[in-house]
């Protein structure tokens, strides 16, 4: 299988370098590189051509979006990036043609018009909030809301052309539990090998994915 591994972070210097960032990608890429699948990367910020990014997602069975969380959003540079790229992918109609919707089948939905369906998006993000705080009605901020929900800004652009969206890992609290961060970083690959088994299973074996 082929994986785009897709490295969303912004250097603030000596504040935020990127570090665990960095770890998280080389433990993706080392674990499936183990495993057989063949691996390209893209580091946002030491820039990338929009169509060579067009073909990586052409060639690419699972994209991996490795990204920290600033101010409950991916780094602004994730954003130019998802707007060039995927604007590259509707200019050449190779990721999408139309948002779905015909005047001779009105039953066909919003959304619906994506070409790259069997590819899976997968997102890893880095958090200072509590895992506790997600899912959690008692929650101040989130209200109730997983995470999934409040990455939804980041999985839909992937799921409208046509992806299915596979469940998230986090690393969370990583300014006041290290240790916890640490067993996260080693769980990783296990999440990798649960989401390439759900992608590659037969439809009506795929169970329910966030959305």
């Amino acid at each position: 299988m082929h994986v785009h591994i897709v490295n969303a972070h912004l250097t603030y210097p000596n504040w935020s370098e990127g570090a665990l960032t960095r770890t998280m990608v080389e433990a993706a890429r080392t674990h499936l590189l183990d495993l057989g699948h063949e691996i390209t990367q893209t580091r946002i910020e030491d820039s990338y051509d929009p169509q060579i990014e067009v073909q990586r997602h052409l060639d690419a069975r699972l994209v991996i979006l490795q990204t920290p969380v600033n101010w409950f959003g991916a780094p602004w540079i994730y954003k130019r990036y998802v707007d060039e790229v995927f604007n590259a992918g509707l200019h050449s109609t190779r990721f999408l043609e139309t948002d779905g919707r015909t005047r001779s089948d009105p039953s066909r939905q919003y959304g619906t018009g994506g070409h790259l369906h069997g590819r899976g998006f997968l997102i890893s993000s880095t958090w200072n909030a509590p895992r506790d705080t997600f899912s959690n009605p008692g929650s101040v901020l989130f209200g109730g809301k997983s995470v999934d929900d409040l990455l939804l800004g980041l999985s839909t652009s992937y799921k409208f052309v046509g992806y299915t969206v596979l469940e998230s890992y986090g690393l969370y609290d990583i300014f006041r539990n290290p240790s916890d961060v640490e067993v996260g970083i080693k769980a990783y690959g296990a999440h990798l090998d649960r989401q390439l088994a759900a992608l590659d299973a037969p439809p009506s074996a795929t169970p329910d994915l966030p959305s």
